[in-house]
């Protein structure tokens, strides 16, 4: 049996959680964040599922610079990296000297950085959610893994399973509870959350956006506000019909009644806000079970939409904790877990 080191939030932090984001973040944000001055010179290279794809490393710059942590992802070539985006990017061939490769999944593109890199202590953190069945790669990377790391338990059982180990899997939270934002219903209100409608060279799609589109015009039509919450690899032209978020889907979150979508790794940290959820589901559509827990219910057809929302709730307390794991401190949870990595020793 996978072994797993939870940083696990208190009773109270949980069932404030269920009441609202402030009560949550402020109750448990002292859940066991590491005390020490930091991993001062560590130098982390971090490969992932979604090559270009730099949104699941930019919740840990701020604590990372604190931290003197630097951290830097590789991509195969940096054509692809947006103007001004805050991520440290280098390729194989121009990366910085470097302490740790930290891997997120076991996609061709980690597999092919964890060969370039062979001598270098590698970690394996769930930044983003993967599916519980083992990935085909995953036994290249396993005999290599010195830390796995995950956000909950939920998570850290479905990651392990992944990644077809049975290593202590560390739960340090996620980074983006870091600063959780107040919930602030307004009236009517519907959150739409996207997913990604095509493939392309940065990652995967995921089936259910019809579906998705459908549900969000039976809102409208009944009277409810649409906002939607675009997914950084959306296409933004499906929705122009409708007020697109001008801020993150978290952060949007808090103003929303309920949040109806695509299952996705955002979905517990919006119950963790004190949103409710909806969830639309396709059957070529395949997510972890405890993405689904957090739902108040799912959907497969638009006609169920409006009365999913209406009657949105939160889970019950366990349920939230299990999916959510610790909120507040996590990103330095998580730089200290990199740090202990056996075998890093920072400058």
């Amino acid at each position: 049996m996978t072994k797993i080191d939870s940083f696990s939030p208190s009773r109270r932090a949980v069932l404030a959680g269920a009441l609202g984001a402030a009560a949550l973040g402020a109750s448990a944000a002292p859940a066991r964040a590491s005390s020490r001055p930091g991993p001062r010179g560590l130098r982390v290279l971090i490969a992932t599922n979604e090559p270009w794809g730099t949104y699941h490393v930019s919740p840990l710059l701020r604590e990372a610079a604190a931290r003197g942590v630097q951290v830097t992802q590789l991509v195969p070539d940096p054509s692809r990296i947006a103007p001004g985006d805050p991520v440290p990017v280098a390729t194989p061939d121009t990366a910085p000297r470097a302490d740790l490769l930290v891997v997120t999944g076991a996609g061709d593109w980690p597999l092919e950085c964890a060969a370039r890199f062979p001598h270098l202590p590698l970690a394996a953190s769930s930044l983003a959610y993967l599916g519980p069945d083992e990935a085909a790669g995953a036994k290249r990377l396993r005999p290599r893994l010195r830390t796995v790391t995950s956000s909950s338990n939920a998570e850290a059982r479905s990651f392990a399973s992944y990644l077809g180990t049975r290593r202590r899997v560390r739960v340090v939270g996620s980074p983006q509870t870091d600063d959780l934002p107040r919930r602030a219903p307004e009236s009517g209100l519907v959150l739409v959350v996207t997913s990604v409608t095509h493939p392309d060279g940065t990652g995967g799609a995921a089936p259910g956006t019809e579906l998705l589109l459908a549900s969000a015009a039976r809102l409208r039509d009944a009277g409810k506000r649409v906002l939607v919450g675009l997914h950084p690899r959306e296409d933004p032209e499906l929705w122009r019909q409708y007020e697109i978020s001008a801020v993150p889907t978290l952060q949007a979150s808090a103003r929303a009644e309920a949040a109806i979508g695509i299952p996705g790794t955002v979905f517990p940290l919006i119950a963790a806000v004190g949103t409710p959820l909806v969830g639309c589901t396709d059957p070529a559509l395949d997510v972890p079970g405890y993405l689904l827990s957090v739902c108040s219910s799912t959907i497969g057809d638009a006609a169920d939409a409006v009365a999913a929302v209406s009657g949105a709730h939160l889970p019950d307390a366990s349920v939230l904790a299990d999916a959510v794991g610790p909120v507040g401190g996590s990103a330095a949870r998580l730089l200290e877990a990199w740090r202990r990595t056996p075998g890093v020793h920072p400058r």
